[in-house]
């Protein structure tokens, strides 16, 4: 049955019948369990068919108001989209879409793997085995619409914030959805789960040896051998924060005993903590601290 349905590469390849022109994609960059793509659509009319897809598929309207209409459950379901506006369609389910001539558009798309959500969904302690995602056409939803659109200038940065923060916004949407637009998101009841005094001391020991890596949660989850989810709900559980925000914020007090007891320049200083360039380790720094690098120093 899994061999009919149609992976992310294959949607692409579909839309390209539109003419869709490609802008932005993190096809190479390796997030792990999503894929986010913007292209650009011509304002000429389109008709298309889409087998049923691998993976849960999320588009977001970007630019002006423009008629589509969707046909499931042999029924056509007619909107105008407008900025912001959404469709889902979980994976496993075929679509059929059709727009008169209108404007040009560029949607973002967001692929998620199945398995990633289930694992996001163990973590939350949602029973799996009735978790089930809806379809969803010209939903106006703000909270998914921001998350959406950080995950979108991400792509535009090169990466630029690292794959903790992906995967943090990705865990952040997943748990949206399933609050949102699952058919039942029950929570099951288990004993209370929580990091040792061992198991926190040895990942935030990890952080502080490797702080100039591009960390990932795959990465410091496996330092204490459990899941990657599992890993961050447990970590924000015993410090208050994520394992994002704990990372940035000991990458900062760092670059400050830096820039007080060495004569690097600010640019080397800001790759020794981790962070991309100087102007992303200024734009941490001022949040955290009030002040520039240039004006501690």
């Amino acid at each position: 049955m899994t061999s009919n349905l149609i992976s992310s590469i294959e949607l692409s390849q579909q839309l390209n019948k539109i003419n869709k022109t490609l802008m932005f994609s993190s096809r190479q960059m390796n997030w792990n369990g999503i894929l986010v793509e913007q292209c650009q659509i011509p304002a000429s009319a389109f008709e298309i068919e889409l087998s049923a897809l691998s993976d849960h598929w999320l588009n977001l309207h970007v630019g002006y108001p423009t008629p589509l209409i969707q046909k499931r459950d042999n029924r056509l379901h007619e909107s105008i989209l407008h900025e912001g506006d959404s469709f889902l369609v979980p994976a496993g389910q075929p679509s059929y879409w059709c727009r008169g001539g209108g404007v040009i558009c560029a949607p973002l798309h967001v692929c998620l793997k199945p398995g990633l959500v289930e694992q996001v969904a163990e973590a939350s302690e949602i029973d799996t085995g009735r978790l089930d995602l809806v379809n969803c056409f010209g939903q106006q939803d703000l909270q998914l619409q921001h998350i959406a659109m950080l995950l979108l200038s991400e792509l535009k940065s090169g990466g630029m914030m690292g794959r903790l923060y992906v995967e943090s916004l990705t865990h952040v949407l997943v748990i949206h959805l399933l609050r949102h637009y699952s058919e039942v998101a029950q929570a099951i009841t288990s004993g209370n789960r929580s990091l040792t005094r061992t198991q926190l001391q040895q990942a935030i020991d990890y952080i502080h040896t490797h702080l100039n890596r591009d960390l990932s949660l795959a990465e410091l989850a496996n330092v204490i051998n459990i899941s990657p989810t599992y890993f961050a709900n447990l970590f924000k559980q015993a410090t208050g924060i994520s394992p994002y925000q704990y990372v940035i914020r000991q990458r900062v007090e760092r670059a400050k005993v830096m820039l007080s007891k060495t004569n690097l320049a600010i640019a080397d200083i800001a790759l020794q903590v981790g962070f991309s360039s100087q102007s992303h380790l200024t734009q941490h720094f001022k949040r955290f601290t009030g002040m520039t690098p240039k004006q501690v120093r």
